[in-house]
């Protein structure tokens, strides 16, 4: 199974490697959100929902549902 953004924990680090999936809204593409970008879970909000995120140093909060259908490779802490 391949990791998603919904899997992120709160400081982890990924790169984005697909957001084929008809379910990302075209608005998500247009800010930054395409493979090859890295992103970082900075905050979740309570109830695990929505997820604040930054992306290529803009601050984004997409829904853990939306999240889910985004993969990701994550990155190795340095």
């Amino acid at each position: 199974m391949q990791d998603t953004l919904a899997h992120l924990k709160r400081g982890e680090r990924a790169v984005i490697t697909d957001v084929s999936s008809s379910h990302i809204p075209l608005k998500l593409l247009e800010m930054g959100c395409l493979p090859g970008i890295s992103v970082e879970l900075v905050q979740v909000a309570p109830f695990q929902d929505p997820m604040y995120l930054n992306i290529n140093g803009s601050h984004l909060a997409i829904r853990k549902e939306t999240a889910s259908h985004i993969l990701i490779e994550k990155v190795a802490y340095e």
